[in-house]
């Protein structure tokens, strides 16, 4: 099958290119526990918002709690694992190789993806550009962050795709009228294959053909 390029390639960090949604699970589900014992699985019910918009609608109050959690969250990161999600640099490199344009799109702000940039030096070349939550008004779902991603190569949206893992990102890029392919890395197969063209455990074995097949809608979901 023939795509029209430009293409352009919107990936979410956490989850898709970087395995660390796991350690951030752990980190929320101690901060639900300690301030909203009335939310079960408080770690995954707040995938894909901005720390900001966490704090707007969680940790407002008392006076100083927010400071206490970025300090908190600050020292974190600084000792958090950046593995690669299983697969994704070789599909990236494969991406390059074609001529795709590549942009992570992420909720994670600036100073998360610092630490990020110390663990993998290589990262910021693996892609044309990084749009964090600092580039960003609204947040996921809602689609801004990946309509910015395509106007960064002036790509038409429907020769856009994004991989995402979790529910308010898979949503954002329906939202945005893209193909959207889901990892399921941090909710199971089952959960989020209605909401995506193509679910995918890893890049493992996948390539570029397997990629553009869902404009023709030639792989069948799992």
């Amino acid at each position: 099958m023939k795509i029209d390029h430009p293409i352009a390639v919107l990936f979410d960090f956490d989850g898709v290119i970087m395995d660390t949604e796991s350690q951030y699970t752990l980190f929320w589900d101690e901060k639900g526990k300690k301030h909203h014992p009335e939310i079960p699985n408080f770690g995954h019910h707040i995938k894909g918002q901005t720390l900001t918009q966490l704090y707007e609608q969680y940790f407002l109050q008392p006076e100083g709690l927010q400071d206490q959690i970025t300090q908190e969250l600050n020292e974190f990161e600084t000792k958090m694992d950046f593995p690669f999600i299983p697969g994704v640099v070789d599909f990236m490199k494969e991406l390059r190789e074609k001529g795709v344009k590549m942009v992570i799109v992420t909720s994670s702000n600036d100073k998360k993806m610092a630490n990020a940039y110390r663990a993998h030096p290589e990262l910021k070349d693996m892609v044309d550009g990084i749009l964090t939550a600092d580039c960003f008004t609204r947040s996921k779902p809602h689609p801004e962050c990946f309509l910015k991603g395509a106007d960064m190569f002036q790509v038409p949206i429907e020769n856009c795709i994004v991989f995402e893992d979790s529910f308010h990102g898979l949503e954002a890029g329906n939202r945005a009228g893209m193909k959207v392919i889901g990892l399921a890395t941090t909710n199971p197969a089952s959960a989020i294959m209605d909401r995506a063209d193509l679910v995918i455990d890893d890049f493992v074995g996948f390539t570029y053909e397997k990629m553009i097949a869902v404009w023709g809608n030639l792989i069948e979901k799992d």
